[in-house]
């Protein structure tokens, strides 16, 4: 009996491909059209960063191509290889983005339940979750790819057509690491335990994206922008020459793009995109077909969960026994919390790998040689303080922001209990910050240790580092108490919010002014060691006055007004 015909001869409803991604749009629809008060100005909000953030990439990739255009001899072989790099860059993160996210769109979303059990076809539900899961991962990277293309078409005068040309490169190049990300992950979720699918998937996730970042350092790409470093001209125009990755679709979209704006035109590449994609989707299909079925039944077995009470919880549990057994025992559940969630912890992995690559480019700065002067290779190391800033901002919007989300709908417990919410707080707050601060003070002690930094700028880098930890630290507890997303499915959607933007620029903010106030008496020092004066002793106590001022209110104020939210909804 041919599919989709029962017993009596009537043929089964069989929705279209637009039809079962309906739903998806009604909600997304639904959502943006709710009053929901404040709505408005959150939109306004993040359309002028967004386009301010558009404009910023534009001008600095423009100017950086309008010097290579001039070169008249490398200047396009110099574009050509930019391109090539951010392309794969984008290819990386885009598998790594729909391996995560298959996993939640083909065998954990909700939707599935009366999808798989309808009489839908196998290739439809196929297609419709293949393009739920293409949305879902690459939205960002095209809204990097906006600025960057358009960049590319102003600086070689692209034409009207090259929009066109952009899309027909750029659409199949999302496509490929759609249906290899899927794939990947169906293959995983058949061969290894359903309860033990989401760790294995984080963890490779995680450390492919190590590996990753570390090959890009070894490569070392900014040696193209020294070519005295290579033995003759010659060897350098043979590396621009030469592909940067040609069996990539980074590389044919480069090619696509790069001929039609410099000649000469070539539909091999364009040939390669469109077959590759149309030949990824058959296999891909072939392969959903093949195993999707076990695989989804596998994937609905419950996860085996259980708590031990080692060696390690003694040994915490004995230093903060001083603390009380009330604040002991938070401390502790904080921590359980953690490491229960393998998309927590196992982004450790990836974080030592950034802080070893960041600690990596310090040290082959070029801060050695002529031209180099006392002042120069002292005030290197207070500007990274703002880089240093930056990291520590983004971990604490990973990790500390997400603190009173990730309670959920269990908050109404600790709510009920006899527990305090100036205890829940705190507890949250220096299981965050002390971790921070080892991480700030190894940060910060080995890049001025590699960048031979005199005792001054040494004490003035660790005490400016620990009082932007403490201010970060609180600000993410504050921001993220005001602003909790109670319902999300994923943590890492969470510092993506409303509130995690607006926390992200107050530590701008922090740092910016930290640094601000500090750059007077640091100036001043550097310049009495230059000239042989005195140093004023009021301006160095009114700038880190003022600086340890701000950063102590960045630190308390947030707390206090989230402790206030909370004893207001406790209250009511």
């Amino acid at each position: 009996m041919p599919d989709g015909v029962v017993a009596g001869g009537d043929e089964l409803p069989n929705p279209a491909l637009l039809h079962l991604l309906g739903p998806k749009w009604l909600t997304v629809r639904a959502r943006a059209l709710s009053g929901e008060r404040g709505r408005g100005a959150r939109y306004t909000l993040l359309a002028l960063l967004g386009l301010g953030f558009w404009t910023f990439i534009f001008a600095m990739l423009f100017r950086m191509l309008v010097y290579f255009r001039n070169a008249t001899d490398i200047g396009a072989l110099l574009a050509g290889k930019l391109l090539g790099l951010m392309l794969v860059s984008f290819m990386s993160i885009l598998l790594l983005s729909n391996i995560i996210t298959a996993l939640s769109s083909f065998f954990l979303a909700r939707d599935l339940d009366m999808l798989v059990a309808a009489p839908v076809d196998w290739l439809r539900l196929y297609g419709a979750k293949l393009l739920e899961t293409l949305v879902h991962s690459s939205w960002m990277v095209v809204l990097l790819a906006v600025p960057m293309f358009t960049a590319y078409g102003a600086a070689y005068h692209g034409g009207w057509l090259y929009p066109v040309i952009v899309i027909a490169t750029f659409l199949p190049f999302l496509i490929i690491p759609t249906v290899i990300g899927s794939a990947i992950t169906l293959l995983l979720v058949n061969i290894f335990p359903a309860r033990r699918t989401r760790d294995i998937l984080s963890l490779i996730a995680v450390l492919a994206a190590a590996g990753l970042v570390l090959l890009f350092r070894i490569l070392r790409p900014e040696k193209l922008a020294r070519p005295e470093g290579f033995r003759s001209l010659m060897d350098f125009i043979v590396l621009l020459r030469g592909p940067t990755s040609p069996m990539l679709p980074s590389e044919w979209v480069q090619q696509a793009v790069m001929g039609w704006l410099r000649g000469p035109d070539d539909l091999l590449p364009f040939y390669l995109l469109w077959s590759t994609a149309a030949a990824a989707i058959v296999l891909g299909a072939l392969l959903h077909r093949w195993l999707y079925a076990r695989g989804y039944t596998k994937a609905q077995e419950s996860a085996q969960t259980f708590a031990r009470d080692g060696i390690t919880r003694r040994i915490i549990g004995a230093i903060l026994t001083p603390f009380g057994v009330r604040r002991r025992e938070l401390i502790l559940k904080e921590l359980r919390l953690f490491f229960r969630d393998t998309t927590q912890w196992s982004q450790l992995i990836l974080l030592a790998v950034l802080i070893v690559v960041y600690v990596f480019n310090i040290k082959y700065l070029p801060l050695t040689g002529e031209g180099l002067t006392f002042f120069i290779v002292n005030i290197v190391p207070f500007l990274n303080l703002v880089l240093a800033g930056f990291v520590l901002a983004s971990i604490a919007a990973r990790f500390i922001f997400p603190g009173v989300s990730l309670e959920g709908r269990t908050f109404w417990l600790l709510r009920s209990s006899p527990l305090s919410m100036h205890d829940l707080l705190w507890s949250k707050f220096w299981v965050g910050t002390l971790p921070l601060l080892v991480l700030a003070l190894g940060i910060v002690g080995s890049t001025n240790y590699l960048l031979k930094t005199s005792e001054f700028m040494m004490w003035v880098s660790l005490f400016s580092i620990v009082l932007l930890t403490f201010a970060i630290a609180g600000m993410a507890i504050g921001f993220g108490t005001l602003y909790p997303q109670f319902e999300t499915e994923n943590a890492a959607q969470i510092p993506t919010s409303f509130g995690g933007l607006l926390f992200m620029m107050a530590s701008v903010a922090v740092i910016g002014g930290t640094i601000i106030l500090e750059a007077r008496p640091v100036y001043s020092y550097l310049s009495a060691r230059i000239y042989n004066t005195e140093t004023s002793t009021t301006e160095m106590l009114l700038g880190f006055g003022l600086a340890a001022t701000l950063c102590i209110v960045a630190t308390i104020v947030p707390i206090k007004v989230a402790l206030r939210r909370l004893e207001t909804i406790e209250r009511g």
